[in-house]
């Protein structure tokens, strides 16, 4: 296997992205976990991933996000560093801590009023704010009472995302929900690698069901109080599943895998059911969705946009290298098969086609207008002798995916904009400060900006592309 890291590549040169229209959104985005610090100001209680952070080998290092990015401290700067980038829309994160502290009872004005003063920063610097209401950031209060895993934490996201619309409501008219529910059920329920750190596959799948059903009771309360008319969406980490043969076995596996990995969320989201694949997979595993009357209508609110949210695809063969069709726990066999591509420095392989395959066929079987929310890479950067970061490889990954993109628009799926992950280097979760995906170098100990080669590549291409797009 190839692992990319700093790389001898020559970065592509900044042109025109054919098929992308002039009214096509460009971004960026962070969360706020990863980015903010400042974990015990203004009221801001703990949430899951500051405890997280102190389980001894949970994170690389041992480190946290008690500063970050001091985004919290040095915002303006930051917006200043946003505009540069040529860009229209930035996609951040809401601390449910900061605004809700504990997770319930009324709003913090304290914390409240950073995210004030972020909105009317990105408003008058003409980007428009596109705020996700839970990143992960779930109050420590609400874990220690069940969690993700119990009922009534859908019932407190509601109350919150409540708290925060009527807060920005009068200015932000983008809103996701939820970013990647995949990631807060399965890693951090089933695998035990995210924040809060449980391992039990029952709990995970209960986490799946209150996540959804808390997206569809905020959704509603939204949709009830919006000011003027508003965008509501949802994100969901998708990729492509793909069988390493044509037999039975291979075939299966890849089944199981779209199915865990895409039908378990859209299907309720857009369709009002759960695949029934789905749910007797589960109970082959002893697990199931604690679906009540009235759920999945609530589940299955009319979105605006589907968020996408895209890193790689994968190939998934039925049996183990031995040629054994099921595993130690006597079920059917799930493994994933390398390609032998090139790989990003988390060790996922860059198949830029994927993308253009996954759009189609979300435009095929689910037909919403979609973005892409967060698509990027990290890689090995080093700093240049001058201070300069010449990350060809990241430059290259950020074209090949933008071209699969127009290639997607070209075959007919509805994507409406492409936001870059991330703005800049930060808290890559259980990874600590070891991966970078930004387009913006982050010095931690100074907190330094530097604007990276592919960041000034995006910004050029930004605007050749809506120059080309308007004749």
């Amino acid at each position: 296997m190839t692992t990319a890291s700093a790389s001898p590549l020559t970065a592509p040169a900044a042109e025109p992205i054919p098929g992308l229209p002039a009214d096509f959104r460009w971004g960026v985005a962070t969360s706020s976990y990863q980015i903010e610090g400042a974990t015990a100001e203004d009221g801001r209680t703990p949430s899951i991933w500051d405890t997280f952070c102190r389980v001894p080998g949970a994170v690389v290092g041992g480190e946290n996000g008690d500063t970050a990015c001091d985004h919290y401290h040095r915002m303006p700067q930051d917006v200043e560093l946003i505009a540069s980038l040529g860009v229209d829309t930035y996609r951040f994160s809401l601390a449910w801590p900061r605004i809700q502290p504990g997770g319930r009872g009324t709003g913090n004005p304290r914390g409240i009023a950073f995210y004030d003063r972020l909105v009317d920063e990105l408003l008058e610097h003409g980007i428009t704010p596109w705020v996700t209401l839970y990143h992960w950031d779930l109050p420590q209060e609400l874990e220690d009472a069940g969690g993700w895993p119990a009922r009534d934490t859908a019932l407190r996201f509601a109350d919150y995302a409540e708290i925060a619309h009527e807060a920005l409501g009068d200015r932000v008219r983008h809103w996701t929900t939820l970013n990647e529910p995949w990631c807060s059920a399965v890693l951090g329920y089933e695998q035990g690698v995210h924040a809060p750190g449980r391992r039990d596959v029952g709990d995970a799948m209960r986490a799946v069901h209150h996540l959804l059903l808390g997206h569809g009771l905020a959704a509603q309360r939204l949709r009830a109080a919006r000011h003027a008319p508003e965008e509501l969406g949802i994100t969901l980490n998708l990729g492509t599943a793909t069988p390493a043969s044509d037999s039975e076995a291979d075939r299966a596996a890849a089944r199981r895998a779209d199915g865990m990995g895409t039908r378990l969320y859209l299907d309720p989201l857009v369709h009002g059911r759960y695949p029934q694949d789905v749910l007797e997979d589960l109970s082959a595993r002893g697990a199931a969705l604690p679906v009540e009357d009235g759920d999945l209508e609530v589940i299955s609110t009319p979105l605006d946009v589907l968020g996408v949210n895209f890193y790689s695809g994968h190939v998934f063969s039925g049996t183990t290298e031995d040629g054994s069709p099921t595993g130690e726990d006597g079920l059917p066999v799930t493994r994933v098969v390398p390609r032998g591509r090139p790989r990003t420095a988390m060790d996922w392989e860059i198949v830029p086609e994927c993308l253009t395959e996954l759009l189609v066929r979300l435009e095929r079987d689910y037909g919403l207008p979609m973005v892409i929310t967060e698509n990027g890479a990290a890689f090995d950067d080093t700093v240049a002798g001058d201070g300069a970061v010449h990350d060809a490889d990241r430059t290259a990954y950020l074209a090949d995916h933008i071209r699969a993109v127009a290639a997607a628009r070209a075959a007919g799926a509805d994507v409406r904009g492409y936001f870059a992950w991330s703005l800049m280097d930060n808290f890559e979760w259980a990874y600590g400060y070891a991966k970078r995906f930004g387009l913006v170098h982050v010095d931690y100990a100074t907190q330094r900006r530097t604007v990276k080669d592919s960041g000034l590549w995006y910004r050029d291409t930004i605007r050749l592309t809506r120059q080309a797009a308007e004749g």
